[in-house]
This record gives structure tokens, C-alpha cells and sequence, in this order.
């Protein structure tokens, strides 16, 4: 195996068991065949590489990287991380056209927005999509996502000198879905948090996390994103003692699990201090130090999906408890299950059609529970819901943002700004 292959991973291929639980756990094999499954392209393959340094399959490509492999190890081996490594060093093909459009998500939304209904009757169009299938191989059934005309970072602007006036500050890393496609979720954050008596603020210098650049061979820029992110993060945590957190899992993921394993990043220094929003809101109200308070007349009925990255992290636990904590939700959660989007892996020709079909659990479970919503905290497990069975889908925080009595719970913290 390469050097920088092996770099950043702790755990050999002579730790597995041969146990294939990971087998079982995985979404791609039962729907695809020619994926050999994670034992094979992980620990089993880690072993022919590390006598053959050219040693490469292109099946490493039908990976999701979900990591739901990583989570059913008994031995506590990075499994996806071992895939991870091998097919972003092994292949040396320079990026196509759909790894750039798909990779780039920072260029892609700061050219959406600016015409976003245009682009958005554009990408929606049956025509569009057929000379996207032709020219990027982006499958033609596959829906594209909004772009907000207007960004978050542009309303931001206008409240940033109020978040200064409160008595405790936090970091938000927003990302690009935030910031070009769903502007109301960050302004949703900052509701709750600033009636919880919190100022929220952004980082000086933020990047796309890189998770999608990784995806589409485009590692240098990633790490390059990456390396920008963290010297932000720890100004942010280390200089002015405000903890970062993210509304997406997959943000919160990378920056905490993928930034030292994958991209050869330490965060050592700061990685605890940076979670989700959800986390980081429950802790404040278990450990009393804030307070919620919900509308009466707030009604829902919310089936809850638990991202494949959330359930690495573990914490699908606090979004849970806090839609729980609304007295008039009536909330379901749904078996963990992988939606089958891994990102941009289901926008791929190739992939779509498997995509679909490791979705089909999930989607019946929602049909059987019969919800008026599904609540996750992933953007592209939003996007497959939404379009394969056409369910309204929040994120956790929006639905608390709509439940919260904004004034009750400012008086309960004592909030005067």
C-alpha cells in the first residue's frame, strides 16, 4: 500500500475477525452485486495492497461510504475508511466533468442563487435533464435541488452586529446547502439559540467541508478546503472560546471523523468542541443551563429518519429527544435504514437505480407509519425522500423552531436583546 494510503488509518487489515457482519450491515450488496461488499474492498483488500501498491478495482467506487460498516465492527475497525483511502489513492484519473459539477458545491450554489428561479425552471425541465444525462451521466430521473434566491450568509450580514449583544456566543459552520439552497434552516438555528440567550456566529473563513469533493476525486482540493476550515475552527474555539456547530450530520461527520482519518488533518485540539445542533441544544437544556418553551396549538404528526452519518456519530439520540421534548408532536421513530442518496453517489447513471433500491425499506417504513413528516438532519436524505415518495421532509431544528414560543422562552432565560 502507498504511504499516503495507509496514512491516518489506525486499524490493520489483520485485526478483522472474518466475522462479515459488516457484510450484513452493508445497503449496496443486497441491490448490487458487482459490489464484492466491505470485508473484500476493506480489510481483505487492504491486505493485496499492501503487497501490491498498484493494486486497484473500480469497485471501490460502489462504496457509499455510509459507514454503517464501521458501526456493526466488533473489532472497532475504520472499514470505509479503508475503502475510503484505497479509491481516493489508487485511482489517478483527473476529475470529468460530473466530478467537478457534482464536487464543487460552493460554485455550483454561488451561481444558483444568483438566478435561482431561472436555474431552478432550468434543472426542473425533462430537456435539461436528458443533455445532463447525455453530457455529466447525472441520471435524467433524478431531481435536482433549489437554490434560494438570496443567501444565508447575505442575511446573516444584517444581524450580525445584534448576535454580539448576547450574553454567550457559538459558532455555526452553515455549509453550502445552508447557505445557497435552505437560507431559512440557518435563520431557524438562530431563533431558537437567541432565545435561548445565545449569539450565533460564523466563522471568519468557511469552505465547503469537502465531504463531496472527496466523493469526486478531487482530494487535493478538499484537503486544501479542509486546512482553510480548520484554522477558522480553531480561531473560533481556541482564541474566542465559542464551541462550532453544524445542522448537517454529514458536515459535523467530516470535520470531527473524516478531517484526521481521511484527509490527514488534526483536529485533536478542537474536534470535541465541535458537534451538531441538536447536541449542543440538548446539553444546554439537560444540564439547565436554558430552557425551551412550545406553542399549545402546535400539532404534528413526525416519523423520524436517523442519517447514516448521524448513526456513526451516535447522536441521533439528541435530535430524537429533543422533538420528544414538544408536546404537540406525536413522533415516530423509523427503523434505521440507509435512504440509499450516500451523497452524490445516487445522482451517478450508474448508480441510481441501486440507489433506489436500498431506499425501498426506508420508504415503506414511512409509508406504514403513516406521518404527516419525516425529520432528519441530512440534506441529500431529504432530497431521496422527497423525491422517490414525494413526503414533506424538516430538519429537527425547523421543527423546533416552529413549535418554540420564541417569547416564553425568552423570558424563561432571561433574554433582553
Amino acid at each position: 500500500m502507498k504511504k499516503e494510503q495507509q496514512k491516518g488509518i489506525e486499524q490493520k487489515f489483520d485485526q478483522c475477525i472474518k466475522c462479515t457482519i459488516c457484510t450484513v450491515y452493508c445497503p449496496v450488496i443486497p441491490v448490487d452485486f458487482n459490489f464484492p461488499g466491505p470485508r473484500e474492498m476493506g480489510p481483505n483488500g487492504d491486505y493485496l495492497r499492501e503487497k501490491d501498491e498498484d493494486a486497484y478495482e473500480e469497485a471501490l467506487k460502489l462504496c457509499m461510504n455510509c459507514k454503517r460498516c464501521d458501526v456493526a465492527c466488533p473489532s472497532g475497525i475504520r472499514i470505509g475508511d479503508l475503502i475510503q483511502r484505497a479509491r481516493i489513492y489508487g485511482s489517478h484519473r483527473p476529475p470529468g466533468l460530473r466530478s467537478l459539477l457534482l464536487g464543487r458545491t460552493d460554485t455550483m450554489g454561488k451561481l444558483g442563487s444568483r438566478m435561482a428561479p431561472l436555474v431552478n425552471a432550468t434543472t426542473s425541465s425533462w430537456i435539461f435533464k436528458m443533455v445532463m444525462e447525455k453530457v455529466a451521466r447525472i441520471d435524467r430521473r433524478r431531481t435536482y435541488p433549489n437554490y434560494s434566491l438570496g443567501t444565508f450568509v447575505g442575511w446573516y450580514h444584517k444581524e450580525k452586529e445584534r448576535q454580539e449583544k448576547f450574553q454567550h456566543h457559538v459558532t455555526f459552520f452553515h455549509g453550502s446547502y445552508v447557505n445557497y439552497n435552505n437560507p431559512q434552516l440557518g435563520q431557524d438555528l438562530i431563533k431558537i439559540l437567541n432565545a435561548m440567550g445565545y449569539g450565533v456566529h460564523l466563522l471568519d473563513e468557511e469552505h465547503s467541508c469537502g465531504m463531496t469533493l472527496m466523493m469526486n476525486n478531487q482530494m487535493r482540493k478538499a484537503i486544501s478546503n479542509g486546512r482553510k476550515n480548520m484554522r477558522a475552527i480553531r480561531k473560533s474555539v481556541l482564541e474566542e472560546g465559542r464551541k462550532v456547530i453544524a445542522t448537517s450530520s454529514t458536515v459535523a461527520y467530516t470535520l470531527r471523523e473524516e478531517y484526521p482519518h481521511l484527509f490527514d488533518l488534526d483536529n485533536a485540539d478542537v474536534r470535541d468542541q465541535i458537534e451538531t445542533a441538536t447536541r449542543f441544544i440538548y446539553r444546554l437544556v439537560d444540564e439547565g443551563k436554558a430552557q425551551l418553551a412550545f406553542k399549545r396549538d402546535y400539532l404534528m404528526h413526525v416519523g423520524y429518519h436517523t442519517p447514516c452519518h448521524m448513526e456513526r456519530l451516535g447522536w441521533g439520540m439528541y435530535s430524537i429527544a429533543l422533538l420528544r421534548q414538544i408536546p404537540g408532536v406525536d413522533l415516530v421513530v423509523l427503523p434505521s435504514e440507509c435512504c440509499g442518496m450516500g451523497g452524490t453517489y445516487g445522482y451517478k447513471r450508474e448508480n441510481y437505480e441501486t440507489s433506489q433500491k436500498i431506499g425501498e425499506k426506508l420508504f415503506s417504513d414511512i409509508r406504514e407509519a403513516n406521518v404527516h413528516t419525516v425529520a432528519t438532519d441530512c440534506e441529500t436524505c431529504k432530497w431521496q425522500i422527497e423525491m422517490s415518495i414525494h413526503a414533506k421532509v424538516m430538519h429537527p431544528i425547523s421543527i423546533l423552531a416552529a413549535a418554540l414560543d420564541v417569547e416564553a422562552t425568552r423570558q424563561l432565560n432571561g433574554v433582553t436583546v
